[in-house]
């Protein structure tokens, strides 16, 4: 038989990623003022057009980076070869404003959420170009807070700039190998050039190894170097900008000087397990000018914006690439028979319900990741509330760690869905499991995530801010609704108690992780409820939906657990981390090396 003979299955079709996206148009229209969803909705929607056109032609095109190290006659050279894929998305990104939208605030606080809105239906099918984004906008914000005039005035209009023939991107320093996340070790030291001056202020001579650096093909990068002494270990570090290349300023379709113009060597490639179109690399700075950004020794501190706005791209880029293998596989249900041909996946009962438990979990999570977005704009525009600004603090940690890490099982899940076609890599899963799996990591795991999560409580009122956010959302629900939703309602105000006492002093350490789960579970059904309560006081189409999703997601997504999760850790004997260290490496607490 012929290929083109007999049966011949039915490719799934997909939909605009927003205007068919079950979730966002809605929750766009509750949380923009209705001019603003105007403009938004209308410009959404062309741009999802261009999604499924324009950047899913130039990932085509985009392959991994390549770095010449030496150049036939033996010189150094370190050029670094990025595709015209990765180029082309770039500056799709630069046009559409994905960086700009936020600082031009034509729409106020609500530009934070039209910003992300459109970084959400396009991340997936852009090649993670998010992440040099993602760190352009961490940069322009920390400029834009303590820059200095003359970089505020050089270098602040080209990380915003629309035109990719000025725009810059940024990338940040941090990683060394002492530590990962912990940067008390750090060992790149920065020396005050005695008698040095530059622009933007005194200049530093900047020494050290950077274990990654994601988009080196950046124009510039914060970075942490050590100002202080070594036993000052954090507290030691200062905050600097560093042109990868000099000289930083150029003219618009100036060759692209190499790295080693600003002493900066590219040691090597990164062989990850995804991302592998973004140029990520070790760095050996050799002397790198540098400039001084705030107060010595409180880089720390200083860098926190970077981190806050990085860590909300990473859980929106975990919740998109969601987005798009729950299309595929909704889209797969209908057009793939079974029984003989008698039946679509769409009507079996059995395959119907495995999708609507990722729906649920899809609703909930961008509802999570947008109400931390909505005050992140409110707090950059400065008409944030103090209980905002508090619940803030708490957001920022928890989206991201719990967004890692329910997308990549249910991405994983929306693969079976397709049987052995979601094993393909055609179809595109397959790439997402890859590149999701890096949000996990990136930008703190989970433990550290819920670490961060901790010392917010330990430090603040943040807590209480959250604990009355969350009974006045319930308080408020109509006396009818309230009725019907009187079981999930009542867990939750029982999770509400029980996760205060997680967080009362002492804290159980092994309770930090499942109480950050507790937290997430609590705040996006919060999220939830106050869309159901929205929808239907407004009347709007598909508001029964919305009061079941809230139903089920308290119900069966996974509170109850978490709630058993933290009263398990909490009860734990005294004797449970040395048990665990027993199981983990033996009576005698040694690991053996291997013998060759």
């Amino acid at each position: 038989m012929r290929v083109e003979e007999g049966f011949q299955p039915v490719p799934f079709v997909e939909g605009n990623p927003y205007s068919t996206d079950p979730v966002l148009p809605a929750l766009l229209k509750r949380i923009l003022p209705a001019d603003v969803f105007r403009d938004v909705d209308y410009d959404l929607e062309r741009f999802g057009g261009e999604v499924l056109t324009t950047l899913r032609n130039l990932s085509k095109l985009a392959t991994p980076p390549q770095l010449i190290q030496y150049d036939s006659w033996g010189r150094r050279v370190d050029d670094l070869r990025t595709s015209e894929g990765w180029r082309g998305l770039k500056d799709v990104y630069h046009r559409e404003g994905i960086v700009a939208i936020p600082y031009e605030r034509k729409y106020r606080e609500h530009s934070r959420s039209y910003s992300f809105a459109k970084i959400f239906i396009a991340t997936s099918d852009s090649e993670v170009v998010d992440c040099p984004m993602s760190m352009t906008d961490g940069v322009a914000r920390v400029l834009e807070l303590i820059g200095p005039s003359k970089l505020k005035e050089d270098i602040l209009p080209r990380l915003l700039s629309r035109d990719p023939a000025q725009a810059y991107t940024a990338g940040q320093w941090m990683t060394e190998r002492p530590g990962g996340s912990d940067v008390s070790r750090t060992e790149t030291v920065a020396s005050l050039v005695t008698g040095g001056s530059t622009p933007y202020g005194p200049q530093y001579k900047i020494d050290g190894f950077k274990w990654f650096s994601s988009a080196t093909d950046s124009d510039l990068a914060l970075a942490l170097a050590r100002t202080g002494r070594a036993e000052d270990g954090s507290r030691g570090l200062s905050l600097f900008l560093i042109p990868v290349r000099l000289p930083l300023l150029r003219s618009p379709g100036e060759p692209r000087p190499s790295a080693l113009t600003n002493n900066i060597h590219i040691h090597r490639l990164k062989n990850k397990f995804g991302t592998k179109i973004v140029p990520t690399a070790e760095l050996s700075i050799q002397g790198a000018e540098g400039y001084l950004l705030g107060q010595p020794n409180q880089g720390v501190k200083l860098i926190t914006p970077v981190l806050n706005i990085t860590r909300t791209h990473s859980a929106v880029g975990s919740v998109a690439y969601l987005r798009k293998s729950l299309a595929i596989a909704t889209a797969h249900s209908t057009g793939r028979a079974i029984r003989t041909g008698k039946q679509l996946l769409r009507d079996n009962p059995l395959h119907v319900a495995e999708l609507a438990r990722l729906h649920v979990l899809y609703r909930a999570l961008v509802h999570f990741v947008f109400g931390s977005i909505v005050l992140l704009g409110k707090a950059e525009c400065g008409v944030a509330t103090e209980s905002e600004s508090l619940r803030l603090r708490l957001l920022t940690p928890a989206i991201k760690a719990f967004a890692a890490d329910k997308c990549v099982t249910a991405v994983e899940d929306c693969m079976t869905m397709l049987g052995g076609e979601g094993y393909m890599e055609e179809n595109g899963i397959t790439k997402l499991i890859q590149d999701g799996l890096v949000e996990k990591i990136w930008e703190g795991t989970i433990t550290v995530l819920s670490l961060d999560l901790l010392r917010v409580i330990e430090k603040s009122l943040a807590l209480n801010a959250f604990v009355q956010w969350s009974n006045d959302a319930l308080t408020s629900v109509p006396a009818a609704l309230g009725q019907t939703l009187e079981e999930p309602i009542t867990l939750l105000r029982k999770a509400l108690v029980a996760l205060a006492d997680a967080y009362k002093a002492p804290i159980q350490p092994l309770a930090t992780r499942p109480a950050l789960f507790l937290f997430s579970h609590i705040a996006s059904s919060v999220y939830l409820l106050e869309h159901a309560v929205w929808a239907v006081k407004t009347a709007q189409s598909g508001h029964e939906s919305d009061v079941e999703v809230f139903r089920r997601w308290v119900l069966e997504g996974g509170l109850d657990t978490s709630l058993e999760n933290v009263r398990r850790a909490q009860s734990a004997p005294k004797d449970r981390s040395q048990t665990d260290t027993t199981i983990v490496y033996g009576t005698n607490g040694r690991v053996g090396g291997a013998r060759l």
